[in-house]
């Protein structure tokens, strides 16, 4: 095969692959398999015998070792699906070739991306600039990853004057939903360290996410009929918006930034009698995830106060923990993507997630995941975009990675 990053990338956000959190199977969504069976026939195609797709909708593969060191096998991920969000269905892709600067028009949408919302598109001058028309989002977030590293193993395998150890390839589904890792089989990755491509910007390395809760409150009240109910009825669905009102701006999404944990409400549910809101819960830190659970029960009785027939329970629920916790013990991952990043021609630049990947879960199942840049922006948005050029420097520090694991054993 002679396909490129971008010829990859296109055939892959052609299949709809959205995940279903509604959804209790694993994927979530059956359209997922379109895509790994895909991927696990052009594995195939390029030489990489092992290359499957398993029950679970998971494509495991191994990019053989060619050096008698012994060299930590290390793993490449990526996922599948994309968000539910916004539809990934029928995605009609635009190149934008050799770009000139200023805003892009997203077809007929009214959408438009903007430079002043986008600045990062002011070092893609002269790139070749992917984007959506405006009705679906792209699905660079996670298929530039997928065709990312694809396109890696294939120069590993055919370029013998490259020396590596054991590459393994995992291609999840259901990341999008938090359940991107829940059935991978360890014993047969066989995996010591692993790297997701996930993230941003060209020459990005994320060692750290958010730990993440998910936290439910279930709210009592007391029903009665309407026509007799003065000074008796405590509405449960009146009491669930107090408490939603009373969230501080400074503690929410769109009241924070960089290091600032947040609560924030995602869903509401309810009857005069019984109301329910889950919230999810995000902060570096442990101490910090503590103090907002404390804050949303202080918030909770505060408005029970005025409510004496009605009670409220608060379930809290781990989703991931910061992977920093674990990368911090193994230095070394860190050091060799950050070398890699170099080799590859850009200026490392650590990060932290506002978020999580598959990593962070990986990180603390026993195997240890930092987040590489896989070029997108935007995610889950119709102005999601990516550069060929980001995506072929992607490419070239998987294949640097490689080289340095090698070097360093």
């Amino acid at each position: 095969m002679t396909d490129t990053v971008l010829d990859r990338f296109l055939r892959y956000v052609a299949i709809d692959t959205q995940s279903d959190a509604a959804s209790d199977t694993q994927p979530s969504t059956e359209k997922q398999k379109n895509l790994g069976r895909l991927l696990a026939a052009e594995l195939q195609a390029i030489g990489l015998a092992d290359a499957h797709l398993d029950e679970h909708g998971y494509v495991y593969a191994t990019v053989p070792a060619n050096t008698d060191k012994d060299v930590p096998v290390i793993c490449f991920c990526a996922h599948m699906d994309t968000a539910p969000d916004f539809s990934g269905a029928n995605v009609q892709p635009r190149i934008v070739e050799n770009y000139a600067g200023g805003d892009i028009v997203l077809g007929n949408s009214g959408r438009t991306i903007r430079v002043a919302e986008h600045p990062e598109l002011a070092n893609q001058l002269g790139n070749d600039i992917v984007t959506t028309d405006g009705t679906t989002l792209l699905g660079a977030d996670d298929k530039a990853g997928l065709a990312e590293i694809v396109t890696a193993a294939e120069i590993l395998l055919n370029d013998t004057t490259i020396r590596h150890g054991t590459i393994k390839l995992l291609f999840t589904t259901d990341e999008e939903i938090g359940r991107g890792v829940d059935k991978v089989d360890f014993e047969k990755l066989g995996a010591r360290f692993a790297y997701t491509l996930d993230g941003e910007t060209a020459g990005t390395l994320e060692d750290e996410t958010f730990s993440a809760d998910a936290l439910t409150l279930e709210i009592s009240g007391v029903a009665m009929h309407p026509g007799f109910a003065k000074d008796r009825m405590e509405n449960a669905i009146k009491i669930a918006g107090a408490i939603i009102a009373r969230l501080p701006r400074d503690v929410s999404p769109e009241g924070t930034e960089g290091r600032d944990g947040f609560v924030h409400p995602v869903d509401v549910t309810g009857s005069m009698e019984k109301a329910s809101i889950s919230f999810i819960v995000r902060d570096f830190t442990e101490a910090g995830l503590a103090q907002k659970h404390r804050m949303v029960e202080d918030i909770a009785r505060a408005v029970l106060a005025d409510f004496p027939g009605s009670s409220f329970t608060a379930t809290r629920r781990e989703q991931y923990r910061n992977m920093k916790q674990v990368l911090d013990q193994h230095p070394e991952i860190v050091a060799n993507a950050e070398e890699a990043i170099r080799r590859a021609g850009m200026t490392p630049v650590r990060g932290s997630i506002r978020g999580g990947t598959d990593g962070s879960r990986l990180s603390f199942m026993g195997l240890p995941c930092p987040n590489i840049f896989a070029g997108g922006h935007a995610f889950h948005s119709p102005l999601e975009w990516v550069s060929r050029q980001d995506m072929d420097k992607a490419v070239a520090t998987i294949v640097e990675l490689a080289k340095v694991w090698e070097e360093r054993a």
